[in-house]
């Protein structure tokens, strides 16, 4: 799989908190923060002073469906990968025996998949823009013949 490491998803206990610490100790900017229904959770994108580096903050609820509650340890949530086709680098993972266990989803010019890797570590394999079409050939029903061109 091809594709650039553009950020590192951090787990935190205290969204605010960590945004205070991180914004007004260590001089990055916030971006915005999103509320996941679907994961129970909240996340929060920072960048460093010289825009050079990505933080994502990562909160869930005790109850959530992808992290529960929270042990020492956990605070590395995921690599973030950016690749040009979400497809292909989804293939060439599961090829290799990493399945996406969340999405595919596609909202808002996004397209994410989380995969399970090594040693309880998680890729956030995504792309931004339109996803590259794949073509395919319909295949012929026997005992019919393709059209001559003219």
């Amino acid at each position: 799989m091809k594709g650039s490491f553009v950020y590192t998803g951090v787990r935190v206990r205290d969204m605010d908190r960590a945004v205070d610490f991180f914004t007004r100790v260590l001089g990055m900017r916030l971006e915005g923060r999103v509320k996941v229904r679907w994961t129970k959770g909240e996340f929060a994108n920072l960048l460093s002073g010289d825009g050079k580096h990505w933080l994502e903050l990562n909160w869930y609820a005790d109850d959530s469906p992808v992290a529960g509650p929270y042990r020492e340890g956990d605070e590395l949530d995921h690599l973030g990968f950016e690749v040009e086709d979400l497809n292909e680098a989804l293939e060439r993972l599961k090829e290799d025996g990493y399945t996406p266990k969340h999405g595919p989803f596609h909202g808002g010019g996004w397209h994410v998949a989380f995969v399970p890797v090594v040693d309880g570590l998680w890729l956030d394999v995504f792309h931004r823009g339109p996803l590259k079409r794949r073509h395919k050939a319909k295949p012929t029903p026997k005992g019919t013949r393709r059209p001559k061109r003219r």
